[in-house]
């Protein structure tokens, strides 16, 4: 479930764009899980055509999925399937990172791959037609040239690097577990991996995600996408699903559907996982030096060639001397030697495997991910509860079990009555648990133990959360006081006005600045 206030920042951002019915029906999907049409307008209270309207938005936009479900059916009737919503929460958030995103495509890309990834931020799904025709009306208006080939062209670097990919299915059908799905666990199989079951929403993401060969291409050939139909309809199991059958699509696609064209969309794995590169090398770079962060995006440069998975624990394991030809080519990297670049790795805590050929290395991603959060969370505990709080819940996130109050206060020099204090305050926030144990002996005492709370994460988050809703709130206040002066012309602007608009600038940088900077901490527990 998502926290109270990770469900306000998401309605807040749907409200700004979209409007505040969309946000209601989104906020309803958050706080109540996947639910169907019916549900979503008896619980806003909103009408069944702003419900449907609201659904074509946010489906469209890539906020919602829909998937057909079989449920139990009346008395002496048959079970039916009927079609549920549900929000996607971190694609919802995404919308804060749009201007990362972009930044990444126009580094990489050029300009011209930039402004075709624009029309996937603003419009959600897009053919290649529909990109296609938008160009040509940019052009006619500037009256610029245009060439369709060129834009084609543009459209499958954007395909080939992975910046975007095909649109899930409108509606996969999720059929009922069968018993294979659960086999019964036999005695004496205790080595066997335990794969933890897969929750609803993981079951309709999987069944909607597009083929791996289809994913990123852009040709059709004799592919066709069925379309669907109206979101209430039902039908009894065993009969063929047709068009007549599950008609929510028409209800929430696009044009473009109906005429089964294939629908793109920005893929923002892609972005998280170099976002994700990003963010160790620069905590690297901070916690070691200039090298050992050449040396980590050489390995993560290699690595992510090969790498299948979002969120990959560990790198692809690398020989020292492709390494090294990697690390030559970076900036800064030509100094280096085999040496140097070994010791970085040493300093990284590689593990090494020993070969007949090389030895090769292997970074543990998790782990410096993890200490990046640890660094992070110490940090707010040094600035809201002072430098002995500071020790003293560093001590604890480092021994990661319960240790006597005596014993904290004795190794982190904090008077022990203090140090009780400062646990109560954590205790309190629910930075630490605590508990009380008895000992042994004639005279059994009892001792206050305390360590890191399990839920710190996500309570930590939460904050995050609330403080973006903060700053939004915020850089919405300041641009409203200041909207007159922003939009004189820059010949009015003189004297008193001039000031004042100098310091609307200057407040907007500094707060759109933090609100990057605490995005890049939201998505350290959040994303990666």
């Amino acid at each position: 479930m998502v926290s109270p206030h990770g469900v306000q920042l998401a309605g807040h951002l749907i409200s700004c764009y979209y409007g505040d019915l969309c946000s209601k029906v989104c906020q309803c999907l958050l706080n109540r899980g996947p639910i169907t049409l019916a549900q979503i307008a008896r619980f806003t209270e909103l009408t069944r055509d702003n419900v449907q309207n609201c659904l074509r938005v946010l489906v469209h936009q890539n906020y919602v999925q829909a998937f057909a479900l079989q449920q139990e059916g009346g008395f002496g009737e048959a079970p039916r399937i009927v079609t549920h919503y549900m929000a996607l929460f971190e694609n919802i958030i995404h919308k804060l990172r749009a201007p990362k995103f972009m930044q990444i495509v126009s580094e990489e890309l050029g300009n011209d791959c930039l402004e075709i990834f624009q029309g996937f931020i603003e419009h959600g799904r897009i053919s290649v037609d529909q990109i296609i025709n938008r160009k040509e009306e940019i052009a006619r208006r500037n009256r610029g040239s245009f060439d369709a080939n060129v834009v084609r062209e543009n459209f499958r670097k954007l395909l080939n690097a992975r910046f975007i990919e095909r649109r899930p299915a409108p509606e996969p059908y999720l059929a009922p577990p069968s018993e294979e799905d659960h086999p019964a666990k036999k005695r004496g199989a205790k080595s066997a991996k335990i794969v933890p079951e897969q929750t609803l929403e993981q079951r309709a993401l999987a069944a909607a995600a597009p083929m791996e060969s289809l994913r990123f291409l852009m040709e059709m050939d004799d592919l066709t996408e069925e379309k669907g139909g109206d979101s209430d309809n039902t039908v009894a199991v065993g009969k063929k699903r047709k068009q007549d059958v599950l008609k929510s699509d028409d209800v929430l696609m696009e044009d473009a559907d109906k005429k089964k064209e294939v629908l793109f969309r920005v893929n923002f794995e892609e972005f998280m996982c170099r976002l994700r590169h990003k963010a160790c090398i620069s905590y690297v770079k901070t916690r070691f030096n200039d090298e050992a962060s050449i040396v980590l995006s050489a390995v993560l440069g290699l690595s992510s060639r090969s790498e299948r998975q979002p969120k990959a624990e560990k790198s692809a394991e690398l020989s020292i001397n492709a390494i090294y030809d990697e690390v030559i080519k970076k900036e800064g990297g030509l100094g280096l030697d085999v040496e140097r670049v070994i010791t970085s790795l040493e300093q990284l805590g590689c593990e090494t495997h020993l070969t007949d050929s090389d030895d090769s290395y292997c970074v543990d991603i998790k782990d410096i991910i993890e200490r990046a959060r640890n660094e992070e969370v110490e940090s707010m505990v040094l600035r809201r509860y002072g430098r002995e709080a500071y020790r003293i819940f560093k001590h604890l996130s480092k021994a990661g079990r319960f240790l006597e109050t005596d014993w904290i206060a004795d190794k982190t020099f904090v008077e022990k009555k203090d140090a009780i204090m400062i646990l109560y305050k954590l205790w309190k926030d629910d930075y630490v648990q605590m508990e009380k144990s008895s000992t042994g002996g004639v005279r059994p005492s009892v001792l206050l133990q305390c360590k890191i709370s399990r839920m710190l994460q996500e309570k930590f988050l939460d904050e995050l959360y609330h403080a973006a809703l903060n700053l939004r709130l915020r850089i919405a206040h300041e641009k409203d006081q200041a909207k007159e002066v922003l939009q004189l012309p820059k010949e009015k602007l003189v004297g008193e006005l001039k000031r004042r608009y100098e310091l609307a600038q200057k407040v907007r940088i500094v707060l759109e600045s933090s609100l990057i900077n605490l995005d890049d901490a939201i998505m350290l527990f959040q994303n990666f």
